[in-house]
């Protein structure tokens, strides 16, 4: 089992042995959701091999992307909602072909008592998430609707390591939050500004 990418596990073969031993591996293909909000967590996700983004959605059912977990990442969201006895109050969706370890929540607490590379696991996943959350408010409190749009293409570029993203317009919508009128309108002013080329169901960055 690949584990060598998480983080600080590197300095404890024991600590890596005893998550092999405890989790379960499961694979999703994109777009599979993997939890939904309102869900009981039974178990804490490390994601082994491609992403997951994670959404939050209002009562009329818009969405937002709050960010995404790349391998040798896990959701702190789903660590304090575990260690709780919590609800998931957000969904976790497959950004592609992704595979993920499971730790059940009860071995989650005995790993947090018996390993301290664990316990600073979470407390460098909180301070990232934190910052990541950060960044959603100012976006949407400060920044024009074509600033995000543009940041959201470049994270999603970077995340697939591709210029080429293979998205439509509704789905960008969705995870900003936004109509999709709003989305093709500035895709459209941003391929005449030459910074994107648009394709079916494909956007590239110039």
């Amino acid at each position: 089992m690949q584990l060598d990418n998480i983080i600080e596990f590197k300095y404890s073969e024991e600590l890596k042995t005893k998550l092999s031993e405890f989790g379960t591996v499961k694979s999703f293909e994109e777009g599979t959701v993997i939890i939904n909000e309102n869900a009981y967590i039974r178990s804490i996700p490390i994601v082994l091999k491609g992403s997951i983004g994670v959404m939050r959605t209002d009562e009329d059912g818009r969405e937002i992307l709050l960010y995404y977990i790349k391998s040798g990442e896990s959701c702190i969201m789903s660590f304090l909602g575990g260690l709780h006895q919590d609800t998931s109050k957000i969904k976790a969706i497959a950004e592609e072909d992704t595979e993920i370890l499971f730790i059940p929540i009860d071995k989650v607490n005995l790993l947090i008592k018996e390993y301290p590379q664990w316990l600073d696991y979470i407390f460098r996943l909180y301070h990232k998430r934190f910052e990541e959350l950060l960044g959603v408010v100012n976006d949407v409190a400060f920044k024009k609707m074509d600033e995000r749009l543009l940041n959201f293409l470049n994270r999603k570029s970077e995340l697939m390591k591709n210029k080429t993203i293979h998205i439509t317009h509704e789905q960008i919508a969705n995870e900003l939050g936004t109509a999709r009128v709003v989305v093709s309108r500035l895709l459209k002013q941003l391929e005449e500004e030459g910074i994107v080329k648009m394709g079916r169901n494909k956007i590239s960055l110039v």
